[in-house]
């Protein structure tokens, strides 16, 4: 999809200079320039004075731009909103402020789609469709429908020719990505192809009303067994990957607090259902709704809580599950050497960085929000504080946990508009438990040891290789071994010291010789299965491998200890 190597066609040509004009309209020349110019850059310019001449920088102005290029670059707008870890709190609060909001298309186009896309007259699938829209957005649209069973249904259509143009914007994006990163050092921090890359990824499911159709028939699943959580039917007969037929929900946006209450309905039980309801998508099930603003979030008039639009979700392995529970408990305990390991497991910080002073920063931010409500909590402190702690340490976070951080705020802000006085920490500790619980069942001991011995395997079969090139590198002078020791009396003999040195690396591979011979005969020899005690199936070669491994390991360790203490290494 990149444009590099040229624009395609009038069209890109056209929209190419429609792009400049943008620029030069609002200030942005000599950015222009840079961008587009193929001159050089003129002697002593640096990126600085260049943003100053282009304005830069200046979220208001970029923010025009982008509204005014366009659908596309408006959503790209709004996906650099969730990135606080890449973006100064200025631009991120004025690209939340870029609409997704256009024009409705007539009637007669919205017919078409649907009735294109069934095969079938409109009138044989609906008893009724209002012809005026409920909402309409860049991507789609939505009309209240009732099916000739009698069912009400909300139906969301792709813009016809939405998908063409959105095409073409992407490989302009791609374009200007790549000038970026190669004009702007600030590009090239920022990863300025990558956040195209994202912006890709998530318009192309966007654009896919089967895979928001298959999101919702997925939280169904997973809530089957909630009460006081209710999730819309999908009708698969009048779905496809254009039009999406869903239950039309009855009840109140859960901002009207005033409402709710009218109805009998405790908004700060309200509050808490949704807590809950974060609190089990995040830790029991891995998968979460990612964007639970009020206009998404549901209250029914018996008092259950209905999520709708499912076109932003998000995903969790089991891992990273484990991970965010850490935290979690980690936060709730003042635990913050649980909070630092938790962050390391999951690659968000390494060893390199100043750890003590990253520990430190956490721990001051942290502890001024703990013990209070989310009544005396303001979500934009937490977040703002929180993020340029992102920036000072060059914390890059994947987009799965900025959906989550997102998603955290905002239910963290509906339960304060709800007046809820709970604690999000406490809330969530008992299901945080629970997943660490789960965690280290019998099922997951077994998985995680078979899974280990396919590793053990993998590092005895590639021994030899490595050993060969250690010593072929040492050969050619390219690679120095050296052993270092500490805290032993003077050795007496360095004939004796040699010996013992060959003896300890003889053990050493001894030690995983042996692994792999265990591993290879427990292969040769049997491969059975039990499902004694509910455990399911379980390699021999897995437990054996892991065995002979532990074995052949613990006796090297013991003979290289006991050389230690006799201090004669």
């Amino acid at each position: 999809m990149k444009l590099s190597k040229g624009f395609h066609g009038l069209k890109g040509l056209k929209r190419f200079g429609a792009i400049t004009a943008v620029l030069l309209k609002h200030g942005f020349g000599d950015l222009a320039e840079r961008l587009f110019s193929p001159k050089e850059k003129r002697a002593g310019d640096s990126d600085q004075e260049i943003f100053l001449r282009a304005g830069f920088p200046s979220p208001r102005r970029l923010r025009l731009v982008l509204e005014e290029l366009g659908p596309s670059f408006v959503k790209l707008g709004q996906l650099m909103s969730t990135r606080a870890d890449l973006f100064p709190s200025e631009y991120i609060e004025e690209f939340k402020k870029l609409q997704d909001s256009v024009p409705p298309v007539p009637f007669q186009e919205v017919k078409a789609v649907i009735e294109r896309e069934t095969g079938r007259p409109l009138s044989e699938i609906f008893e009724d469709f209002q012809e005026q829209s409920l909402a309409a957005a860049s991507v789609g649209q939505v009309h209240l429908a009732r099916l000739r069973t009698g069912e009400k249904a909300a139906v969301k259509i792709i813009r016809p020719g939405i998908d063409r143009q959105i095409r073409e914007d992407i490989r302009l994006m791609y374009y200007l990505a790549e000038k970026v990163e190669k004009s702007f050092e600030t590009g090239r921090v920022i990863g300025a192809v990558n956040l195209v890359k994202e912006f890709e990824r998530n318009i192309t499911r966007e654009l896919d009303m089967l895979i928001e159709a298959g999101s919702i028939d997925k939280f169904a699943k997973n809530f089957e067994n909630v009460d006081e959580i209710y999730i819309p039917k999908v009708y698969w007969d009048c779905t496809t990957r254009s039009v999406l037929a869903m239950e039309h929900i009855e009840g109140i946006k859960m901002d009207q607090v005033e409402e709710i209450r009218a109805h009998g309905i405790d908004p700060k039980e309200v509050a808490m259902i949704g807590l809950r309801s974060f609190s089990r998508q995040l830790m029991e099930f891995g998968f979460f709704h990612a964007d639970p603003h009020p206009g998404n979030t549901i209250v029914m008039y018996d008092g259950r809580v209905s999520l709708v639009d499912f076109g932003i979700t998000g995903y969790l392995d089991e891992e990273v599950m484990l991970q965010i529970a850490y935290l979690f408990l980690g936060y709730a305990e003042h635990d913050y050497d649980m909070v630092l390991d938790a962050l390391m497991d999951a690659g968000l910080i390494s060893e390199d960085m100043d750890l003590k002073a990253f520990r430190n920063d956490l721990k001051d931010m942290s502890e001024s929000f703990y013990g209070r409500s989310l009544q005396h909590i303001s979500v934009k402190d937490v977040y703002d504080q929180l993020m340029d702690l992102v920036l000072k340490y060059r914390v890059r976070l994947p987009r799965n946990l900025l959906l989550l951080l997102k998603t955290f705020i905002q239910t963290e802000a509906l339960g304060k508009i709800l007046g809820s006085d709970a604690s999000i920490l406490e809330v969530t500790r008992p299901f945080a438990k629970e997943l660490l619980k789960r965690g280290y069942d019998t099922r997951s001991i077994v998985k995680n040891l078979d899974r280990e011995a396919r590793a053990i395997s993998g590092y005895a079969k590639n021994l030899p290789r490595l050993m060969n090139d250690i010593l072929r590198h040492t050969a050619a002078g390219k690679q120095r071994i050296e052993l270092r020791h500490s805290g032993f009396e003077q050795v007496q003999s360095l004939i004796e010291k040699g010996i013992n040195r060959l003896t300890v690396g003889i053990i050493i591979s001894a030690s995983i010789v042996a692994a792999a011979m265990i591993l290879n005969s427990g292969q040769k020899i049997l491969e059975f299965t039990t499902t004694a005690f509910g455990l399911g199936t379980i390699s021999l070669t897995a437990i054996l491998g892991f065995a002979g491994y532990a074995m052949a390991t613990l006796l090297g360790i013991w003979l290289v200890v006991s050389i230690l203490r006799s201090g004669k290494l």
